[in-house]
């Protein structure tokens, strides 16, 4: 390994594509980029209702996010505690 690295071998970490040296690169004339400016309306808050609606919905798919786990957990557990007594009985 020290030999290589006196040689000067060396591997690059990232692949790069080989330049022809007698030609240079062909590159498209530089343009500016044109930006039109639009006026718009402020942020408006969303109304109480409407967070009181987020909230409850958030809850709601959380609980029952939570009970299908529990349910799915629940039953490979039981899977597993049914499958080692059986490996016990043997």
């Amino acid at each position: 390994m020290f030999a290589l690295v006196l040689a000067g071998w060396r591997k690059n970490a990232r692949a790069t594509t080989r330049t022809p040296r007698g030609e240079p690169l062909v590159r498209r004339r530089w343009e500016p980029v044109p930006i039109a400016e639009t006026t718009t309306s402020l942020y408006k808050r969303p109304s109480l209702l409407r967070r009181l609606w987020a909230v409850a919905a958030g809850s709601g798919i959380a609980i029952v996010i939570g009970a299908v786990t529990a349910v799915v957990i629940a039953f490979a557990t039981g899977l597993l505690v049914m499958t080692l007594t059986d490996l016990l009985k043997k």
